[in-house]
């Protein structure tokens, strides 16, 4: 009984503490246009531009250093042929061993 009655007095009384450290109309420490439930703005030409660029810059010099340098991907010595392996290499014991 006692609980039922002190849960919506502490309840009542928390709330506004509560409610008074969330401010969401005004912008802390914000360097850009206030966005706040709506798109932020558009970045311009120059930004788009020099985006792209970089972008494209990005891609040739990937695919240039995979096409001249395979090596990074396939690595840097060629595959042995396992077929030259003998069975000592391998690990693999004799046949007349028991």
């Amino acid at each position: 009984m006692v609980a039922s009655r002190l849960v919506p007095l502490l309840r009542a009384a928390a709330l506004p503490a509560l409610r008074r450290g969330l401010h969401t109309s005004t912008p802390r420490a914000s360097a850009d246009a206030w966005a706040y439930r709506t798109a932020p703005p558009a970045p311009s030409k120059f930004t788009l531009v020099k985006a792209e660029a970089l972008m494209a810059f990005m891609w040739w010099w990937v695919l240039y250093h995979l096409i001249t340098e395979p090596e990074h991907i396939t690595g840097e010595f060629p595959y042995p042929d396992p077929s030259k392996w003998t069975n000592e290499e391998l690990g693999i014991p004799a046949d007349d061993e028991d």
